[in-house]
């Protein structure tokens, strides 16, 4: 009797399948194309351009890899130059299989499940974008770094007493770098320090003396000289940095379309730098590059926009809907089912830097009189802070998306209209829930009347 089961179908008979390695990688090609068909390259560019060279030679056309690190990328960018269609692959979808526990066999194993186009690649946006991508990802590096040798100025200031940080907002701010800086000077009477203030300052001069009256050892200033002389390194690192963005935005921006008829005269843009925004306006690169004005939608900065094209690219056919986008981004509900009943509903674990950036947004909103706002103030009042700025990322992952597939403006809808709609929806909720006990509501006015 003839088996009711049949073999899969080939779909890529010019298939490879690598596996990186720190010191080695190994390859697997199709039986037929040479003797043997695994092979090992060394990790060195000429190893990699023998690899490439061999691929060729075997008719290869399209390869999926696996690494962990960041070992993949020289052999992507190679493989990618020459013309081979390359896929990087989540080790955790191949490694389900028990049994495999030598890289030879890892690398035949994605060799047979690439031919059966049973895997599929992780999301690298175009290269141009891979180069911005990698300059924001350093200058967060360097932020964060940065923001590290401030803790540690301050954890010296309150060893010493000096208690600057609870007179004023930030230290690193006008009147703390000033401050800091007369002390490390020698300085040391209190009101001629207090005296450095910016008059925009709210605590008077006499309570910043209070707060700058501190036991100033030697060995305490020395660490905050230390920690001064780091963090200042690290600005002028970021700045550095900062020219080196601006500099790919023109050449991005020389590729992009004229603005918008909306778009012809920007909104000003305020010209003092907040917080950890690049140094230079970035709302006009934006608008060039992209021609979709993010910043309109509340609780999006320049600085998150431009985080977020960094990850995502500026071609949004590469996500399929609105759902696919945000399952990408880990902010779409989850789906464990098991025997017909939902075991979690849980967002999957993920690290992205483009749903960071839309959660940052997010909290943002907190106090924001926009539709929003009201959004995430009803949900934080029912689910709590940390899921309601999960559910209104989502929302804002949501309209980017709609915004950037479509090359649409955003149009913020008003707070009233938005309370309009929530209060007919609620009462329409109430209307179906009274309708199936047999229940009829009536306004508060109308029974008012009646009575």
């Amino acid at each position: 009797m003839a088996s009711s089961t049949s073999p899969l179908d080939m779909i890529q008979c010019n298939a490879a399948g690598i596996d990186i390695g720190a010191d080695q990688h190994w390859v697997c090609v199709p039986a037929d194309r040479d003797t043997p068909s695994v092979r090992q390259f060394g990790p060195f560019t000429p190893d990699l351009y023998a690899l490439a060279d061999w691929l060729k030679h075997c008719g290869i056309e399209t390869i999926a890899m696996e690494s962990t690190g960041v070992y993949w990328i020289p052999v992507f960018q190679i493989l990618d130059s020459r013309g081979f269609e390359v896929k990087l692959v989540n080790a955790h979808h191949v490694k389900t299989v028990p049994g495999r526990k030598t890289d030879v066999l890892d690398c035949q194993w994605l060799q047979q499940l690439h031919s059966y186009g049973l895997l599929s690649g992780s999301f690298r946006p175009e290269d141009e974008i891979c180069v911005l991508r990698s300059y924001m990802r350093h200058r967060d590096s360097l932020v964060k770094t940065a923001s590290t040798h401030v803790l540690r100025m301050q954890k010296a200031l309150t060893q010493m007493n000096v208690q600057l940080h609870r007179v004023i907002s930030d230290i690193t701010g006008k009147t703390g770098m000033a401050i800091i800086g007369a002390i490390l000077a020698g300085k040391r009477n209190p009101s001629e320090l207090a005296a450095l203030k910016d008059p925009r300052i709210r605590a008077s001069k006499e309570t910043i003396a209070d707060a700058l009256t501190g036991d100033y050892r030697p060995e305490l200033v020395f660490v905050l000289a230390q920690e001064m002389d780091l963090y200042t390194t690290y600005q002028r690192k970021i700045a550095a940095c900062d020219l080196e963005i601006e500099r790919h935005l023109n050449t991005l921006g020389t590729k992009g379309d004229t603005l918008p008829c909306s778009m012809a005269t920007p909104t000003p843009r305020r010209k003092r730098k907040v917080g950890n925004e690049l140094s230079f306006d970035m709302h006009q690169h934006l608008n060039l590059i992209n021609g979709i004005d993010f910043t309109q939608i509340p609780g999006i900065s320049d600085l998150s926009a431009l985080t977020i094209l960094s990850e995502v690219g500026l071609d949004p056919s590469r996500f399929h809907s609105a759902k696919h986008f945000c399952s990408w981004l880990g902010l779409s509900p989850g789906n464990r089912i098991t025997g017909g009943k939902v075991k979690s509903s849980r967002t999957r674990k993920v690290v992205n830097r483009a749903a960071i950036a839309f959660r940052m947004a997010a909290q943002t909103l907190r106090r924001s009189q926009s539709a929003l706002g009201a959004f995430y103030r009803r949900m934080r009042s029912r689910l709590g802070a940390p899921k309601a700025i999960t559910a209104v990322a989502h929302k804002l992952a949501r309209i980017f998306y709609t915004l950037w597939s479509r090359g649409e403006q955003y149009v913020e809808p008003s707070l009233d209209s938005y309370q309009q709609q929530y209060r007919e929806r609620s009462v329409q909720q109430l209307q179906r829930k009274a309708a199936k006990l047999g229940l009829q509501l009536i306004p508060v006015s109308d029974s008012e009347d009646v009575s």
